[in-house]
């Protein structure tokens, strides 16, 4: 297995545990009267697991698994893979960190971030678009 599919593969799993613990806290929150803070987690939940955990998984399968692109670049761009790994768990973290901030603490004017994560995020599936298209081919 390549060394990014497994990258993209461990990261997806440590989402799926950090996903379900921030699950936990959430219905947990007012069962236990912990501070807010931990009632603002569900969208972060729902993304650590649909963004860090399914699609990374998914991913990290198409780029070891599809068929090759070429026998010189069997896997299409590394590099570009690396790029998309790097550009999808920025805007993750970055979302899974500023998204509660901002809906408890909506003053502080984090917002920009929220959309800087989206752009980055958007950006990674778009390359992972470009890098794994011309994979997809009849036998």
């Amino acid at each position: 297995m390549p060394l990014l599919s497994r990258a993209f593969i461990k990261a997806g799993l440590i989402y799926f545990i950090v996903g379900l613990a921030a699950g936990v806290l959430t219905v947990a929150q007012p069962v236990l009267h912990l501070p807010a803070f931990f009632g603002v987690f569900y969208p972060v939940y729902i993304h650590l697991l649909m963004v860090g955990w399914v699609m990374q998984l998914i991913i990290g399968v198409v780029y070891w698994m599809f068929p090759k692109y070429s026998k010189e670049r069997p896997r299409r761009s590394e590099r570009l893979g690396w790029i998309v790994f790097g550009l999808l768990n920025a805007g993750l973290i970055l979302r899974a960190i500023v998204e509660p901030l901002t809906t408890l603490r909506p003053d502080l004017g984090l917002g920009w971030l929220l959309a800087i994560s989206a752009v980055l995020q958007l950006l990674a599936g778009w390359g992972f678009v470009v890098n794994t298209w011309n994979r997809v081919k009849e036998r």
